[in-house]
């Protein structure tokens, strides 16, 4: 018996040695390349994230210059932060936070560093923008004209010495083009490394509930508006074309979308529509035309805004 009892815990010290060195099959990997059940597996709706998401987007980040605007200048002068980047502060902590939530919920193990490395690159790029932006936009009060070049505003090209301009149009660089490619680029990059954890066999799991409906709407809105006003058409496009190509490719396997990556998927969709309906309508515009050259042509909303409204304001002033 005692040799019995001895063979025993000599066969399970040996099976607890292998385990230790290498991993075994019952303990899943926590940052595994997927998990053996993740095809099997499928996440409600996540009304909650996706209602936050949509919300903070439009309050903190389309409400940034129109709270600058509207709220009295005595109240934030401009040689301090404005309400917009008060706002924009508030954005740059609470969308990579929600960001992340968003990965943590998703049915599929996804490449972590990849995750992270985005977040990182995300909040520096819209901390620069946070600097950029808040001058830009405060330029408004002293006669700043966004549908003109940095060089062409009445303002910028009288300014002595002329290497003053250089600074400017450094700002703007900073502002419009490293501040938004750092931005934009991992903000999609997350969004899309999401999608690809959103399918399922279940066909009964491909469907939106109401909640879902009623939010497409809003969130189309804000990605044309984070299309045009970033200047992030070819970025949006390839994602885009990117998610087209993974619905394609699962579909030949029997998977389909679940209710999350359809939201994301038609709230794309209805994006670039809402963006053909704009461009069509402004392509005949002969001042952002010149503003905007090239064969991609899509204005920016602010560009429209201090080109046309600020003129039928003016006018509505005079009288």
């Amino acid at each position: 018996s005692q040799g019995s009892a001895a063979l025993a815990w000599g066969g399970s010290s040996a099976s607890s040695q292998s385990c230790s060195r290498a991993p075994c099959p019952s303990v899943p990997s926590r940052h595994g390349a997927g998990k053996a059940e993740d095809t099997f597996k499928t996440s409600p709706f996540h009304l909650d994230l996706w209602f936050y998401f949509t919300l903070q987007n439009w309050v903190l980040d389309f409400g940034r210059p129109i709270a600058m605007i509207i709220l009295p200048l005595e109240w934030f002068p401009l040689n301090k932060p404005s309400a917009g980047d008060y706002f924009h502060m508030a954005y740059n902590v609470i969308t990579p936070f929600l960001l992340l939530k968003l990965i943590e919920r998703s049915p599929k193990t996804l490449p972590r560093s990849m995750v992270y490395v985005s977040i990182i690159t995300f909040v520096m790029g819209a901390s620069i923008h946070l600097v950029g932006d808040s001058v830009n936009h405060r330029l408004i009060f002293s006669g700043y004209q966004h549908h003109l070049s940095v060089r062409e505003n009445p303002i910028i090209r009288n300014l002595k010495p002329e290497t003053l301009i250089d600074s400017f149009e450094l700002l703007y660089y900073y502002d419009e083009y490293l501040g938004h490619s750092m931005w934009y680029i991992p903000f999609f990059l997350i969004l899309f490394i999401y999608f690809t954890g959103c399918f399922t066999p279940a066909a009964e799991q491909s469907r939106m509930p109401l909640a879902a409906l009623l939010l497409v709407g809003p969130s189309s809105l804000y990605y044309w508006y984070l299309v045009t006003e970033g200047q992030i058409f070819i970025l949006y496009i390839f994602t885009f074309f990117a998610m087209m190509a993974l619905v394609m490719h699962q579909r030949r396997k029997g998977l389909v979308l679940d209710s999350n990556g359809l939201f994301l998927f038609l709230s794309f969709i209805i994006t670039l529509l809402l963006i053909a309906a704009w461009v069509g309508w402004l392509w005949n515009d002969k001042i952002l035309r010149k503003k905007y050259p090239g064969v991609i042509y899509i204005p920016e909303p602010w560009a429209f805004y201090t080109l046309h409204m600020n003129n039928l304001h003016a006018a509505k002033g005079s009288f």
